[in-house]
């Protein structure tokens, strides 16, 4: 690498900011360049103790970019509205579309390595499997606005040549320390273990579909520091398409609350409620990425569930940081 910006986009966001902190303990931070805005969210404690060379809001971005294409290395595009309950189609359209799409069209112009972030939401209830092969991504059914949003990026990427010379990273359930700012849309390990200081238990949807038990609904769970690894590997080489970002391990929700409680050397106390109607209808029961495809290319990090939960407690909620 040599001394252009690296700029990231959404950097005091949660995987943002572990992209970052990466970043900085790989030697970078004076060629590092955030984009994002703070609006009222808490997120601006991120930015606290991250080595970068300037910050610069997300709306005043473009016009930072026009006259500046030869000081640029790569853009590392995270910025997002990453609700899955939202209802505004126009908003998802303008923030993670279009102007992904625009951002995108700047960097293949001007030769600028260009890494985004997409999402394990485009894959929707996974009848049609989670396969990272391009010639199945219009078979590709969301359950939600934000999972179409991030669709219709990979398949722009596609249909306009673009795929080979950009990475897009479809992110599975990514957990970890900051990421108290992103509220309801936090991890369930957030959640977790905040029910756990304030009730002694843990509440999990009981199940809406016979294949899953109670608690038993199951997903692809990655340590968020493993993900920022994959992430800023990508810098490294000329590595181009889209690729799954997950362990290729599905663990219950049982298992995250019980390696919570073993983190707490607590005793399991798991009640179940029913699931609200109007989740049950978008809810992914069972996600696994298959990561056939990136793992014949890079070493995978693999931190277990009960490692990186017990990182996140233990390190950084139970002292009350990185939250």
């Amino acid at each position: 690498m040599d001394d252009r910006a690296i700029i990231v986009t959404g950097g005091c966001g949660f995987i943002g900011t572990h992209i970052i902190l990466e970043l900085n303990r790989l030697g970078f931070d004076r060629n590092i360049i955030i984009v994002d805005d703070f609006k009222e969210s808490t997120k601006w404690k991120n930015l606290r103790g991250l080595r970068y060379s300037d910050f610069l809001s997300r709306y005043e971005f473009f016009d930072w970019l026009e006259d500046r294409p030869d000081e640029v290395k790569a853009i590392i595009h995270m910025g997002a509205n990453s609700s899955t309950t939202g209802t505004d189609g126009d908003e998802y359209y303008e923030m993670n579309y279009r102007y992904t799409v625009e951002l995108a069209k700047y960097a293949l112009e001007h030769g600028i390595r260009f890494i985004y972030a997409s999402s394990a939401a485009t894959y929707g209830d996974g009848s049609e499997g989670f396969s990272d092969n391009h010639e199945t991504i219009d078979l590709l059914k969301p359950l939600n606005l934000y999972g179409q949003s991030k669709q219709m990026v990979d398949q722009w990427m596609i249909r306009n040549d673009a795929i080979e010379d950009v990475v897009g990273l479809k992110f599975f359930n990514v957990y970890g320390p900051y990421e108290a700012h992103k509220g309801r849309m936090a991890s369930m390990v957030y959640h977790m273990y905040n029910q756990i200081q304030k009730e002694n238990k843990v509440r999990l949807f009981a199940s809406n579909c016979s294949k899953f038990g109670d608690g038993e609904q199951k997903r692809d769970f990655i340590f968020v520091k493993d993900v920022a690894k994959i992430t800023c590997e990508f810098l490294f080489n000329d590595m181009g398409g889209i690729y799954n970002v997950g362990t290729g391990q599905p663990r219950s929700f049982n298992d995250m609350a019980k390696a919570i409680f073993r983190s707490l050397k607590l005793k399991p106390n798991i009640e179940y409620i029913p699931m609200p109607p109007d989740l049950s209808k978008s809810y992914q029961n069972y996600t696994c990425a298959d990561m056939s495809k990136l793992s014949t290319s890079m070493k995978l990090p693999d931190t277990s569930l009960e490692d990186g939960v017990r990182d996140y407690v233990e390190h950084y909620l139970s002292k009350g940081e990185g939250c």
